[in-house]
């Protein structure tokens, strides 16, 4: 079995609890305006021309996004780390893009984590078959699942797929007792108005268990990359939030009962 990844992060500790180490997987189904990992969508490794400039003249040299491993592969590098994680109660995080559209490399490393008593947590778009995100469950402690928008037409222009099935993805999570932890990127001008926050809490406390907020303020950090790709960037214009706006809205999740921390 061999999956494609596109970076490793060491000594991660926004993405789940204690330090850990992130799997960045490629693929994504979704194309978000705001995404920051823009190499990350499609599913094959790619080259690009990367120009750097030494001793005052440009050299062009070749770089590629992708690297096959093999479980065994990428094993001996997470257990590198397994101290780390025994000490501070962390583990390993598989995020991408959407780590499910590699499902069946996906499930071997997480039931391979899971037999070595390595805390496993996926970071999903939500946007996937119910039956596999049923079949990683058993093998995953922690989800950490996006919510961008709760209007359908929206989610459609700024992500280019529907949220129905995410929303039914979570509510099903939800069914199942399962650990979650909400991540909404809180984008102005795109899904920061009351409206759409108010949607989002009334789902939210319609559910069976009252799960953490992590909200992930919009920035910039990765616009240089969709030149450098060919991808148009969308997001021309618009301003990272300031500090009092994203503590209004912390406030609102909070007051509605939900424990909420910023950035990660």
């Amino acid at each position: 079995m061999k999956g494609i990844i596109f970076d490793i992060k060491h000594y991660a500790i926004h993405d789940g609890p204690g330090i850990r180490q992130t799997i960045f997987m490629k693929g994504c189904p979704l194309g978000c305006w705001w995404c920051h990992n823009p190499e990350s969508r499609s599913k094959e490794i790619i080259s690009y021309t990367k120009e750097e400039k030494i001793d005052g003249q440009i050299v062009e040299k070749e770089e590629t996004v992708g690297c096959q491993y093999t479980t065994d592969e990428l094993m001996k590098i997470i257990e590198k780390d397994t101290v780390f994680f025994e000490e501070s109660g962390g583990g390993v995080t598989f995020s991408g893009g959407e780590p499910l559209l590699q499902f069946d490399f996906l499930l071997e490393m997480l039931k391979t984590c899971k037999k070595r008593d390595i805390n496993t947590c996926v970071d999903t778009t939500g946007f996937t078959d119910p039956e596999k995100l049923k079949a990683i469950a058993p093998y995953t402690d922690l989800f950490l699942f996006d919510l961008k928008h709760m209007d359908d037409k929206e989610h459609i222009e700024y992500t280019g797929v529907s949220n129905r099935k995410i929303l039914d993805n979570l509510k099903m999570l939800d069914e199942m007792g399962k650990q979650v932890q909400i991540r909404y990127p809180l984008i102005p001008g795109m899904n920061d108005d009351e409206s759409n926050l108010l949607r989002m809490l009334g789902f939210l406390n319609r559910l069976k268990h009252k799960y953490p907020v992590s909200i992930l303020p919009y920035h910039k950090i990765g616009s240089h990359k969709y030149k450098r790709f060919g991808l148009e960037y969308k997001m021309n214009g618009t301003k990272e939030p300031d500090k009092e706006h994203v503590e209004t809205i912390k406030k609102m999740f909070e007051n509605a009962g939900f424990e909420v921390t910023v950035g990660g």
